[in-house]
């Protein structure tokens, strides 16, 4: 019995020796002999990670065990992508941006209002990735002039969106008063910054466009601007659009960040991206975004596609360059529409990317140096309604702008595969690393966000870099990408061998810390 003892006491003493290296090396889920890609650090060579709980736990070279093994042989493992421009909040665009390789999908050009009711409804539906939003300078600004309650309601938006009085009147000092109030109010319940539609209320002051971004400067959030005008001709030209929200960065210190340069720029791009790259050599906290298609979306009766010479101002636009459910309108539709029905949501071709020159163009917008992807992507409706939330997957009719099904397939499938514009390393920066430096200094939760180190939050993608790319086209938009394996959110498996699961719903929020 004294030598079983012996013995006993022995196998306990190794036990407690050995005992923290076995659990080091025992993780919940493992991505094993993947391509693994970080941007920060450089990284670009065959890893194998383990996850923990929501966590990355372990990057290594060597070989580990988990409850699940996920064989990422032949496979490039990155972060998940960030889009810092998802309209579409429902929980199906949510899942067709997951398809794309998406993990975080935030409203940040136009924002929502009251922001607490958007993060409260989301937390209670459950969202398939991570969500966020920025403040509605619009909502704010409609609330106050029209003198109603605002609601985060899209409904309520888009009603209200349609006054011109909003759009046009020049805020009196109470009235700016009041706009600032409510913004105040939207970053202390934790958005994101300050989303800006110039583009759609060109007539609105521009003392407050300073004043609203020299407030958030004060609150050390960001802005995220739709240009003030879409046009070819001075005066009120993109240009001119562009060159405020450089002057007004410069001004207040603000981090202004331009959205969707592509379309705000037209055939401008030319001149316009010298003039961002010299303001950022100078220190102006500028930054870009673009989307890797030549049409853009929004209300036919928006106010840049109004006014006596608004085509001369658009390059010579007519009304074939616009579509609404892959159908290309007629001067007379096109009429009755903007008329009628000014919130129908259309798609506008500002280039024809078959042509080089065009093509050329939105090149450079795309390929912008420190810019990022996003999508502009909004959600999905059947015959004009929005699809429920509990529809998977989307309908075969139902429509949206294919951006919001193909972003980042198009973009890693044309400009790493086809082109070789970029390298592999430099387009995950673009659609990972890089939004969450843009918002990092502002929103402390994305400091965890776009890596792959021990420490940072598991959203991870893996995709075949031979065939990934998208599907969704204007005539078919409800087509889910290619090439994406697997897409792991805070730790939990959405997508598992090219195939949705909707039991899950593990998207967090991300809000700014209250300051």
């Amino acid at each position: 019995m004294r030598q079983f003892g012996t013995i006993l006491c022995k196998l306990a003493f190794l036990v407690s020796i050995f005992a923290p290296a076995l659990a080091a090396t025992d993780y919940d889920i493992a991505v094993i002999g993947g391509r693994v890609i970080d941007p920060e650090t450089g990284l670009d060579q065959q890893r194998n990670i383990g996850i923990t709980g929501s966590s990355i736990a372990i990057v290594t070279g060597k070989n580990i065990k988990a409850t699940k093994i996920i064989d990422a042989t032949g496979l490039v493992v990155s972060s998940g992508f960030i889009d810092m421009h998802a309209h579409g909040q429902t929980i199906p665009a949510g899942r067709m941006q997951a398809m794309d390789g998406v993990t975080t999908g935030l409203e940040l050009e136009a924002g929502v209002l009251p922001v607490s009711a958007y993060y409260a409804e989301l937390g209670r539906e459950g969202r398939p990735i991570n969500y966020g939003a920025s403040v509605n300078w619009a909502s704010a600004r409609i609330a106050t002039h029209l003198k109603t309650k605002p609601s985060h309601a899209l409904g309520w938006f888009f009603e209200n969106f349609k006054n011109p009085v909003w759009q046009t009147a020049i805020s009196t000092s109470d009235q700016l008063h009041g706009i600032g109030q409510l913004i105040s109010e939207g970053l202390d319940q934790g958005g994101l910054g300050v989303g800006f539609l110039l583009g759609y209320a060109p007539g609105t002051g521009r003392k407050e466009y300073y004043q609203i971004s020299d407030l958030a400067a004060k609150r050390s959030m960001p802005t995220f601007t739709h240009a003030r005008f879409l046009s070819m001709l001075e005066p009120d030209s993109s240009f001119e659009g562009m060159a405020e929200v450089i002057s007004v960065a410069a001004g207040t210190g603000v981090q202004a960040h331009i959205v969707h340069l592509n379309s705000m720029s037209l055939r401008d791009i030319d001149i316009i991206k010298p003039m961002i790259l010299s303001a950022q050599e100078k220190g102006v906290r500028i930054t870009t975004e673009a989307y890797p298609y030549g049409a853009g979306s929004t209300g036919i009766g928006a106010a840049m596609f109004r006014g006596p010479n608004w085509r001369e101002r658009t390059g010579g636009m007519t009304a074939h360059n616009f579509d609404v459910n892959g159908k290309r309108l007629t001067e007379e539709r096109f009429a009755y529409l903007q008329k009628e029905k000014p919130e129908t949501e259309t798609i506008i071709h500002f280039l024809d990317v078959s042509k080089a020159k065009d093509k050329a163009k939105l090149d450079m917008s795309v390929l912008m140096p420190g810019g990022v992807i996003g999508s502009d992507g909004g959600t999905w409706a059947v015959d004009g309604k929005p699809i429920s939330k509990d529809t998977w997957p989307v309908p075969d009719n139902a429509w949206s702008h294919p951006r919001g099904a193909g972003t980042y397939g198009r973009f890693l499938g044309h400009y790493v595969r086809e082109t070789k514009s970029l390298s592999l390393l430099d387009a995950i920066g673009r659609i990972s690393y890089g939004p969450a430096k843009i918002l990092q200094a502002s929103v402390p939760q994305m400091k965890k966000k776009g890596r792959i180190q021990v420490g940072a939050d598991a959203d991870i993608v893996i995709f075949d870099l031979n065939t990934v790319a998208d599907r969704a086209t204007y005539a078919k938009p409800a087509q889910t990408s290619v090439g994406f394996h697997h897409v792991i959110v805070n730790g939990t498996i959405l997508v598992e061998s090219g195939t949705l699961k909707t039991d899950v719903m593990p998207g967090q929020p991300i809000r700014n810390q209250i300051n």
